[in-house]
Order: structure tokens, then C-alpha cells, then sequence
């Protein structure tokens, strides 16, 4: 598959996330080594590296990951992140869940603590009335 990237300085989309991280050690679309236990995830367009927010739709949980992958590969999905970010966001049980992604462009801190292989600083829930109004977006009810 040839993904073409596009700037998207205001993208923000609901879909589903699947998780991956039996490929350790591979080169990533941006020539890094990848590392199943970062904070890292794979998209088909946006420029590589991007950062973004990613809300599970069933918790509210968000988190900041850094976009170094093209993917994701399996048909329906949105964004594939690493086992790590799956992890941090609390749906590497489920294997896929609802969320929403959006493009943001976070502190140098948390930039400098991403290229390193840790999270960033935690973010707070999104406000039920937001959940809500997303989850209406993509038609999931919460569990």
C-alpha cells in the first residue's frame, strides 16, 4: 500500500485504534528502530513525526503519542499504536476500541520525553458532555 502524507494542521477524527508490538526491532516509515513498550503509533497520512491526543471512547483516558509508522494495515482502523501507547491508554485488553484522534502540538517537554521512550505528562479525562457528543459521532455506546 503507498500512503501519500498531507500537513493536516486541524485533524481530528473519530475511528478505532488497534495496537501492535510483535514487530520490535524493525525500522519505522521514518527510519527509526521500532519500540514495542514507546508511545508511538502508525498513520496513513499525517506527517511523520506528528503528534496527537488520543481519547479512548469508552474511558474519557487521553493521551499524547507521537506518530514515527505508516499504517495502520487492518481494514477499519483509524491509527495502529505501539503496545506502549495501547498500555498507557488502557485498551491493550480489548485489542481495539473506539477513539478520537486529533492533531496537537504538545510542549517541548513532553516532545523531549516521547523521542525518549516515555509518556508524556498525563492529560485529565475528557468532560462526559464532550464523550458523550464523540461517542454520538461514531455511534458507540459506552460499556
Amino acid at each position: 500500500t503507498t500512503y501519500v502524507p498531507a500537513a493536516a494542521p486541524a485533524y481530528d477524527a473519530v475511528g478505532y485504534a488497534s495496537w501492535y508490538g510483535s514487530e520490535s526491532g524493525n525500522r519505522t516509515a521514518n527510519g527509526e528502530q521500532f519500540r514495542p513498550g514507546w508511545v508511538t503509533a502508525a498513520h496513513t497520512t499525517l506527517p511523520l513525526p506528528t503528534y496527537v491526543e488520543v481519547t479512548a471512547l469508552d474511558t474519557g483516558r487521553r493521551i499524547i503519542v507521537r506518530v514515527n509508522d505508516r499504517g495502520p494495515f487492518a481494514q477499519g482502523r483509524i491509527i495502529d499504536l505501539s503496545r506502549g501507547a495501547a498500555e498507557e491508554l488502557g485498551i491493550k485488553a480489548q485489542g481495539h476500541a473506539p477513539v478520537r484522534v486529533r492533531r496537537i502540538e504538545p510542549s517541548e517537554k513532553d516532545r523531549e520525553r516521547l523521542r525518549k521512550g516515555k509518556p508524556a505528562g498525563g492529560l485529565a479525562p475528557v468532560p462526559a458532555r464532550e464523550l458523550q457528543r464523540l461517542r454520538a459521532q461514531l455511534g458507540v455506546r459506552p460499556r
